[in-house]
């Protein structure tokens, strides 16, 4: 049988990529329990204009969704960059993916009150997980450039 030698750290890595799993799920539940309490059925993925005029619960609604999609977007890039920097340094990927995922959470937390433009903490966590994700940025492609480096020089 083979065995798989894991680098130390790498379980950290995937503990932070789980939490990020663990915030969408919260969202999915969140949004969900806005969309009962607006009584705006699927396939309707936003509350229209009159009907955020018409109930709070609709801007709710709006908000909670929003937050949801917004999150989504950046996983991709999130995952990514986790992923390549984890590969010479675990405990920086997960410190960064942890610190987004917290971001995250306070984003999501302030932007579902329906009250977005009046909650300075939603763009707090808004700047503070892009900061992250920027750091994740900088460290994968630190990580590919220092590994092409590397190779380049054993075919020299």
């Amino acid at each position: 049988m083979a065995t798989i030698i894991v680098p130390y750290g790498l379980s950290y890595v995937g503990g932070a990529l789980l939490s990020s799993v663990l915030l969408v799920s919260v969202q999915i539940l969140i949004v969900s329990a806005r969309r009962k309490a607006s009584g705006i059925q699927p396939p309707q993925l936003y509350a229209e204009r009159a009907q955020v005029e018409k109930s709070v619960d609709a801007l709710r609604l709006n908000c909670a969704q929003r937050a949801h999609l917004n999150t989504l977007e950046y996983l991709p890039a999130l995952y990514l960059t986790t992923c390549i920097t984890a590969y010479k340094y675990p405990i920086l990927a997960a410190s960064l993916c942890e610190g987004w995922t917290i971001a995250r959470l306070v984003y999501t937390r302030d932007y579902t009150s329906g009250f977005p433009e009046k909650n300075v903490q939603r763009t707090f966590g808004a700047r503070t997980s892009l900061m992250f994700l920027l750091g994740l940025i900088a460290s994968a492609a630190y990580t590919v450039g220092t590994a092409m480096i590397n190779e380049l020089q054993q075919v020299a």
